[in-house]
Parts: C-alpha cells; sequence; structure tokens
C-alpha cells in the first residue's frame, strides 16, 4: 500500500480508528492518529498496552507489505454515496 494510502488514514477529519493488515497475517490497531508514523519505507505503530495511553513497543513495517486497512468500529473505510429517497 502506499505511504500517501496510509497518511489519509491518518490525517482524515474526523479520525475513524482502523486496523492494519500485514501480509504476514499480523494485525495492529491504530486508535489515535499519534499513533502511527508514516515515512517512504516504513510505518510505525506504537503498542500501547489495554488500558494504557503511553506505549511500551512499537511494530516497523514496510508498506509493500501493508495488504489492506479497515475501519475498527466495522464502517467501510470509504465514504458511500448518498443515495435519494
Amino acid at each position: 500500500m502506499s505511504p500517501e494510502t496510509i497518511q489519509k488514514h491518518l490525517l482524515s477529519h474526523p479520525f475513524q480508528p482502523f486496523r492494519v493488515f500485514l501480509s504476514d497475517g499480523a494485525a495492529y490497531d491504530v486508535r489515535q492518529p499519534e499513533m502511527a508514523l508514516v515515512m517512504r519505507r516504513e510505518v510505525v505503530i506504537a503498542l500501547p498496552k489495554p488500558g494504557e495511553e503511553i506505549a511500551r513497543h512499537a511494530v516497523y513495517c514496510d508498506p509493500l507489505h501493508i495488504t489492506r486497512i479497515e475501519p475498527i468500529n466495522g464502517r467501510s473505510a470509504k465514504p458511500r454515496p448518498k443515495t435519494q429517497r
């Protein structure tokens, strides 16, 4: 996935928490935009323990291995067109 696409998810307003899926089967939650840093060749995702706000660990992901991003709350990542009633 391109770094620009990932960055768009981080900068969306209002921010919507999302899950990042990697080609090795791993998945990481990004619940706050401050918890991820996107660079050209690396995406750093901070991993706080449940109930904590400050991360103790981070994972470093190659954007090429990010296969998809899904909203955590189950809504579609892309806004759906409005239908007229």
